[in-house]
């Protein structure tokens, strides 16, 4: 599925406008940290280090599945 949208004329570069899109949708909980970063076209690693580099706390947004760090532990 494929999402057009027209924004005015502004100052603004079309990844900047998907970056702050995924992080919305992420802090709204309308998408999972995977699916945030797929809509930037970045890699999951990469978008923490972006939520980190801006100063958000990207550890509320990762799910940790417990059991199995613990069977990595």
């Amino acid at each position: 599925m494929g999402l057009s949208v027209h924004l005015p004329e502004m100052n603004i570069k079309e990844e900047e406008v998907k970056l702050l899109l995924a992080i919305k949708l992420l802090e709204e909980g309308l998408v999972s940290l995977g699916k945030a970063a797929e809509i930037v076209g970045y890699s999951e690693k990469a978008f923490v280090e972006i939520f980190i580099h801006r100063g958000i706390p990207p550890i509320k947004y990762l799910k940790l599945n417990l059991a199995k760090e613990f069977q990595n532990a």
